[in-house]
């Protein structure tokens, strides 16, 4: 097998060893520095696009003009002799399968005649160099006829709506009223027309959402080489492993022994890498021209080389009675998920039962649908169908305390869920649920100071100011307001789904010293699993030293780092398979010293320090003396958290979810009502985290999440033009993140109230705070300026009525 070179000193792939060489400390609880930081920091992490091979190959991918349009003809013959050329395939070269798909195969490898979005892959070029793969591609002809563009729900279930996907086969398709809906998912529950007739307010509202991308900053990259079995070996920046493998091994025509992945080093993915990308082009042209392929989209066509987060539309109508309490909640939730399904069954399934929030409700008629349009396609990003609900659901609790006169803290906190309380779904929340403790911490939090901007000069702080240093404002017409929300958002997979993952641990005597190695196929995103792997190994196995191997498909299946999750499920593995360690080697004390002392066998043991001790403390050999001479002690385990069911077709009843997760905002914006410029000064969150394994991982995490919330409330989206579904702004010029300039304080309070449920006791972290955010900034500019603002995100614009 030939492998590709990385800078030097670098572990291949992205792969880490901590505490190789020196004495690592820090266990659960403490705040460990991740060992991959300083190389982020200095520049020398190997990323996927830094990947390298003598003699590689460069891939390039030709994508459509059109959002919708029949391939005519396709002529590869200028492109196929341009020299430097090695390959060109089209959808006619393909050995075997030609769709994938994570959870319905309806995605073409490459245009299979049709193409239903702008940017579709349509043909591939192999070539020596770079720009020459990009000269090529641009000389192969194809002739399209333009086709009905489907952009929105009028137009993909209306009388006269053109079938995207006409020949589907899916489970999903016999349980949605109309073809061009990929999933439709009900929650019924109480009688909501007998709640409505008690009602003393009644609040009704329509919502929308824009269409936002995860802005990650590491390009897709990969770089297939062939192997000399006739497989292929991957080096990929992805968020699933075996998701991967599963769908790209029917594409190659391959057993997926002979398809071997490994992890390359990931910039970023927030859902975005959940989906394939150039995974199985990049092999495609590997195994068509028996040379190493290597493909890096640059930024234009990143934006279209993955999913994105679903634009929505939300109806909603609220009922409470005259004390402020929740008598009924009635809405529909209509999902854009673009021209393939990727993942939108999940996200409607996730907006229908988390779509009523954090809150008791005993009446609820609530409907989730996704559907197919010749938009882009969209899929997984962090808070997955619960963010939509959120925006809209939160709006609706301002509302209804507006009408009842009455704080909005207060009226959520006299409406909010604790343990024990019944979901719309039917099921019972039975972990920690501290909602209203939540919102009580933030709203207590200090205020950020009154005129920021003024300093001791006279002069105002640009920085400071809503337009910053454009120097647009001095502080005329800026009205500052605060805004607070509250979410709730699933952790895991849900519905049924068998989450489960795999680890194998390893504890050796290495020069003298026990050293524990942990190998999973977790995807290293950024959130800092590795380091947590690492600190459970350290806890759980009493040594210093712990190497964390690359992840690959040589180990079996660690899931997708998406849904919060990895840390509950793949840190769960890895603690199971120290504990099963652990007894081997309380076998092996006992057995080689076990004569020597009756508290072998009379007391309760323990590996702290590189040592076996009792209970008690007492020192009874030294880890290495046990391992000595001895093979190294293994285990590899799967392990799972709480079976969860599907929801019910037709009333959305079920154990649905394995967790629940909550965050509370509250946001302090300045306005300038004149221009239209929002400056958020503060974004303060409390959360419960069940416990922080990390505390700096954990603080690290709610910062990023509330930071993309913000994004999404007032500069993020992806402008799709209306009438030709064509993407306009496919770059970082047009398509505007927060920096750090847009980037206010984000204090935080963070709860530890233990999930008996979890291992540890711990709650997802990183999706929770991506909920709140958005609808605290937009309570907080609609306080300011008396606008209702019913769309995200906000524009200057919807500010000045201009």
């Amino acid at each position: 097998m030939r492998t590709p070179r990385v800078p030097d000193g670098l572990t291949q792939g992205g792969g880490l060893t901590q505490g190789s060489g020196t004495r690592a400390t820090g266990g659960i609880g403490e705040s460990t520095l991740r060992p991959d930081g300083g190389l982020k920091v200095t520049g020398e992490f190997a990323y996927a696009s830094d990947l390298w091979h003598e003699d590689m190959l460069w891939g390039h991918t030709l994508r459509s003009p059109h959002a919708h349009a029949r391939i005519l003809s396709l002529d590869v013959g200028e492109a196929l002799a341009t020299p430097g050329v090695y390959a060109v395939l089209t959808h006619d070269d393909l050995p075997a399968a030609t769709r994938y798909g994570l959870e319905i195969q309806d995605t073409p490898v490459l245009a299979d005649g049709v193409v239903r979005h702008h940017g579709e892959p349509v043909a591939l070029v192999a070539a020596d160099h770079p720009e020459t793969a990009r000269r090529a591609a641009a000389k192969i002809r194809v002739v399209y006829e333009e086709l009905p563009v489907v952009t929105d729900e009028a137009s993909a279930v209306g009388p006269d709506a053109p079938l995207l996907h006409p020949d589907r086969t899916d489970d999903h398709a016999p349980h949605v009223p109309h073809p061009n809906i990929v999933h439709r998912q009900p929650v019924v529950r109480g009688d909501v027309a007998a709640a409505k007739a008690r009602a003393a307010v009644v609040v009704t509202g329509e919502y929308t959402m824009g269409m936002q991308d995860q802005a990650f900053l590491g390009p897709e990259s990969g770089l297939a080489v062939p192997a000399e079995d006739g497989g292929v070996d991957l080096y990929i920046a992805t968020q699933w492993l075996h998701a991967d493998l599963r769908q790209i091994a029917p594409v190659l025509g391959l057993p997926e022994d002979k398809v071997r992945m490994t992890l390359s080093g990931v910039g970023g993915a927030f859902g975005g890498r959940e989906d394939l990308s150039m995974q199985a082009h990049a092999c495609l042209l590997a195994l068509r021209t028996g040379r190493p392929v290597k493909m890096v989209y640059n930024r234009f066509e990143s934006f279209f080389g993955h999913v994105h987060r679903h634009p929505a539309r939300l109806y909603y109508e609220h009922g409470a009675d005259a004390d402020g309490k929740l008598l009924y909640v009635r809405c529909r939730i209509v999902l854009d998920g673009g021209a393939y399904a990727s993942s939108s069954p999940a996200v409607v399934g996730n907006a229908a039962s988390l779509s009523i929030g954090p809150y008791e409700c005993p009446n609820v008629d609530a409907e989730a649908v996704a559907l197919y349009t010749n938009n882009p396609p969209c899929g997984a990003m962090r808070g997955f169908g619960a963010v939509q609900a959120c925006f809209a659901y939160e709006a609706q609790m301002d509302r209804l305390a507006a009408e009842l006169g009455l704080d909005p803290v207060e009226f959520r906190r006299r409406n909010a869920m604790s343990q024990g309380s019944v979901m719309p779904t039917g099921q019972v929340v039975d972990s920690p649920a501290p909602v209203a403790e939540l919102l009580r911490r933030v709203q207590a939090m200090p205020m950020p100071p009154e005129r920021q901007w003024e300093t001791a000069g006279g002069g105002p702080d640009l920085r400071a100011l809503p337009g910053g240093v454009a120097n647009t404002t001095h502080g005329e017409g800026v009205v500052r307001g605060v805004g607070y929300a509250v979410g709730i958002k699933n952790v895991g997979f849900s519905e049924g789904f068998d989450d489960y993952s795999t680890a194998r641990v390893r504890l050796e005597n290495a020069g003298g010293e026990a050293v524990a190695t942990v190998h999973t196929a977790m995807a290293e995103v950024g959130q800092g699993g590795i380091t947590v792997h690492a600190q459970i190994a350290r806890t759980e196995l009493g040594v210093s030293r712990v190497t964390i191997h690359p992840a690959d498909t040589r180990v079996g299946s660690a899931g997708s780092t998406s849904a919060s999750r990895q840390t509950y499920v793949t840190g769960g593995a890895v603690r199971h398979a120290c504990e099963t360690v652990r007894a081997r080697v309380l076998e092996l004390g006992r057995a080689k010293f076990g004569t020597h002392h009756p508290a072998w066998v009379t007391a309760e043991l323990l590996l702290e320090g590189g040592k076996i001790v009792t209970d008690g403390g007492e020192v009874l050999a030294g880890l290495a003396d046990v391992l000595d001479g001895e093979e190294p002690v293994e285990a590899e385990v799967e392990w799972r958290h709480r079976p969860t069911e599907p929801f019910d077709l037709r009333t959305g009843q079920g154990r649905g979810h394995v967790q629940y997760s909550f965050a509370a905002h509250r946001a302090v914006v300045e306005v300038d009502i004149e221009l239209g410029l929002v400056k958020v000064v503060e974004l303060a969150c409390a959360q419960d985290v069940g416990k922080a394994l990390n505390p700096l991982s954990v603080a690290g995490q709610i910062h990023g999440g509330s930071t993309q919330g913000l994004g999404l409330a007032v500069m993020e989206e992806i402008a799709v033009d209306p009438v030709t579904a064509k993407v306009r702004n496919p770059s970082f010029t047009d398509y505007l993140i927060p920096t750090i300039l847009d980037t206010p304080a984000i204090p935080l309070d963070v709860l530890e109230l233990a999930d008996t449920h979890a291992p540890y006791g711990l709650r997802g972290v990183g999706e929770a705070p991506t909920l709140s955010s958005t609808p605290a900034v937009v309570a907080a500019v609609r306080q300011a300026t008396g606008l209702p603002l019913n769309r995200v995100p906000i524009r200057p614009e919807h500010l000045t009525g201009t």
